[in-house]
């Protein structure tokens, strides 16, 4: 029976994926949807705390294969960032600033007002600003768009990672200054850890392209190089309890700024990235529990409504300064509406740390939940009506 039990457990990861996929190819034809909202749909279903179909997470190994996926994408939206064309448009950084600082003092306004603790409404607040890459980046290639509302919601999606990792290392340095009185424990777990992934990624992003130009392989062998050396950093910073949130979206930006250019074969990084993917959208919506989602399903969803709603008209305000109609402004607002990914392993790596607080946060898990499979339809739909996707009529 033992050895049974132990066979299933050793198999449950590998089947729940292969189910995943097989339901995301079939229900994205049928339907239409993104399949990551499909993929998020089983992962939930098979989740510990619902059909038990997946065992217990107890060990750290998913959460670093999640990691390297999520760092995957974040390297593909950091080499996407253009930065010469921030600095050309400045009003693109004003927005993306506005609308993240506008966010953060709603849903805090939002929390307080249903009574939660000045700490919870801190943390829900500052996750809140954020914008998951994975979502928006699996959207926009599924979908083949482009054109001006895709462009700037990959800018502003990096900006609101930014300050979602920034507020959140901060709130939690304060909260380890508040329980220990040691101010360099608080600074270690904030500033200075945001400050050393942020160099070791800017110091990848300048190696690896130098090396590859020195082998003369930088044309035909950029996507392995370059999955290589993200595995390598996300390994590296998650060893070190570092970000490897900001560690791999820096090198991103760094190596596309080092004149990288890579090939449209490089897309997702191929089937590595299609694969590592399907994990983790199985893997972020199996954390979470079914009674902690009902209990905070109230204000989970009010939360959802004035986060987008607050995100919605920023964009909008500034669309005409920044040099697009007022509409393309409302869809672009609309379309950062993903945040689960980014939110549950920001909080998987706390937990790592030693810093547990998820279990007070029920609003979040129903938040995470309904946007995991809410975000990327609207983001889709986004997308289409902005005529930035080959289908879009």
């Amino acid at each position: 029976m033992s050895d049974l039990m132990m066979f299933s457990s050793e198999v449950a990861w590998p089947l729940a994926i292969v189910l995943a996929w097989i339901a995301g190819e079939f229900g994205a034809r049928l339907s239409g949807l993104p399949r990551i909202s499909i993929y998020g749909l089983v992962g939930f279903a098979l989740a510990p705390a619902q059909a038990g179909f997946l065992p217990p997470m107890e060990n750290t190994a998913m959460l670093l294969l999640a990691n390297i996926a999520f760092g995957l994408i974040l390297f593909e939206c950091g080499y996407r960032v253009h930065l010469r064309w921030l600095c050309a448009n400045p009003w693109i950084g004003v927005t993306g600033l506005v609308e993240a600082i506008a966010t953060f003092v709603a849903v805090y306004a939002v929390a307080r007002g249903f009574n939660t603790s000045s700490i919870n409404a801190l943390l829900l607040a500052s996750l809140a600003m954020s914008t998951s890459p994975a979502g928006i980046l699996r959207v926009i290639n599924e979908q083949r768009s482009s054109g001006q509302v895709t462009e700037r919601l990959i800018h502003l999606t990096a900006i609101n990672c930014v300050l979602a990792v920034f507020t959140f290392k901060v709130i939690v340095g304060f909260m380890v200054f508040r329980s220990s009185g040691n101010l360099w424990d608080a600074m270690s777990s904030g500033l200075v850890v945001l400050c050393i992934s942020a160099v070791l990624g800017g110091a990848f992003g300048m190696l690896i392209p130098n090396v590859m130009r020195k082998l003369g392989t930088l044309s035909q062998d950029g996507t392995i190089a370059f999955a290589l050396a993200v595995i390598l950093l996300v390994a590296i910073t998650h060893a070190a309890k570092l970000s490897p949130v900001l560690a791999t979206l820096t090198f991103g930006i760094v190596a596309r700024h080092r004149r990288v250019v890579l090939s449209q074969t490089q897309r997702n990084f191929g089937a590595l990235g299609e694969l590592l993917t399907v994990l983790l959208f199985v893997f972020v919506v199996s954390t979470l529990e079914w009674q902690k989602i009902w209990a905070g399903a109230t204000l989970g969803l009010v939360l959802i409504g004035v986060r987008l709603l607050v995100k919605t008209f920023s964009v909008a305000a500034f669309a005409n300064l920044s040099g697009i109609p007022w509409h393309k402004g409302m869809l672009t607002g609309a379309a950062l509406a993903p945040i689960s990914v980014f939110v549950i392993l920001v909080l998987e790596q706390a937990r790592y740390l030693g810093i547990e607080f998820v279990d007070e946060m029920a609003a979040l898990a129903a938040m995470t939940l309904f946007m995991e499979i809410i975000g990327p339809i609207i983001t889709q739909r986004a997308l289409a009506l902005a005529k930035e996707t080959p289908h879009a009529d």
